[in-house]
């Protein structure tokens, strides 16, 4: 389960800076040339929309690279990864693989625990 977790962490970030990369542009493009009638418009809240394009990929890689040797933090950080990630672009057709794999790479990383230890992240 905790190399499910690295893999799908890392997936889940690469695909994140991807979105992320999309959705800072956006907003920079209309911040310079302004917005085109109601085809272009800019989003409500910009500091959350490059918040969440830099620092939820950047989660989601490391807590997926965290997953093999600390479970639990690389768990938390991909859950909170995912929920960046849903708060600041919302759940859509770009968006749902990387929150999909954040998430399912968090709860996965969260209950694995080493078959030869009574504790599963102590």
């Amino acid at each position: 389960m905790r190399n499910a977790a690295l893999v799908l962490g890392i997936i889940a970030g690469l695909f994140g800076m991807i979105v992320g990369f999309f959705g800072w542009g956006y907003t920079e493009v209309i911040d310079r040339y302004g917005e085109v009638g109601d085809w272009a418009t800019q989003v409500d809240n910009v500091g959350l929309v490059r918040s969440t394009a830099l620092m939820a990929p950047l989660l989601a890689i490391a807590g997926g690279a965290m997953a093999r040797a600390r479970a639990l933090w690389g768990g938390v950080l991909l859950l909170i990864s995912a929920a960046w990630m849903y708060a600041g672009f919302g759940f859509n057709v770009f968006t749902m693989f990387p929150i999909a794999f954040a998430g399912l790479a968090g709860i996965l990383a969260i209950s694995a625990g080493k078959p030869d230890e009574e504790k599963a992240h102590f």
